[in-house]
């Protein structure tokens, strides 16, 4: 029909919905990696849209480098996520907590990077509602999806252990939609856990199902 006619031709061709893949991936990553896209799963995946990239770099909408070191040499960023980088670089103190949801672009682990080994048997994955606590970069806790399980990352050390859930903690206070029940902790109950007066050092209470830390 006519109408079918319109709809069709009203289409993007695939060159154009490449190219707007490709813009929407930096904008939504800043620094665009091989394992970022692949995280993604991009039909084609990074072979199919690098062309797309290397257009863009050539209308300077983007630059090609390598930029962080370990993850490929096919690296495509805008520029203010370059400067953001070096700034990070060169500015940033020791010790910085961050926690980032798991499936967050910005969080590198399960994509562009592999997860840090654990102790349980859960593996982590990139889950909405789940949490990571990074500290310096390194992924030191996994939140499970629910807040119900915590998950120790690389080898266990009780300073960073103990900084990553005073992070945590302030982490759930500054929003009072947020709340965790810790139940289990690399798959042990909380209370059998070495880390349980670490959690109740950061704040946390004893309710019936675990601890407890609301806002």
């Amino acid at each position: 029909s006519r109408t079918d006619a319109l709809i069709v031709a009203a289409r993007p061709a695939p060159a154009e919905r490449r190219r707007a893949l490709a813009e929407l991936l930096l904008e939504r990553h800043g620094l665009v990696t091989r394992g970022g896209v692949r995280a993604e799963a991009l039909e084609g995946g990074f072979a199919g849209i690098y062309p797309e990239f290397t257009q863009l770099e050539v209308l300077g909408a983007c630059r090609r480098g390598y930029f962080v070191e370990g993850l490929g040499g096919a690296q495509f960023a805008l520029a203010g996520a370059v400067e953001r980088v070096r700034d990070l670089r060169e500015t940033r103190a020791a010790g910085h907590v961050l926690v980032l949801g798991a499936a967050d672009p910005a969080q590198p682990y399960g994509a562009a990077l592999v997860w840090p080994e654990s102790a349980s048997r859960r593996s982590p994955a990139r889950t909405f509602g789940a949490q990571v606590v990074l500290i310096d970069g390194h992924a030191v806790l996994y939140v499970e999806r629910g807040g119900h399980g915590l998950v120790t990352l690389g080898a266990p050390d009780a300073d960073a252990i103990t900084q990553a859930l005073g992070g945590l903690a302030a982490w759930v206070q500054v929003d009072r939609t947020r709340r965790l029940i810790i139940s289990r902790i690399d798959g042990i109950p909380v209370e059998a856990s070495d880390w349980h007066d670490a959690l109740v050092a950061a704040g946390f209470r004893q309710d019936l199902n675990g601890l407890l830390l609301r806002a």
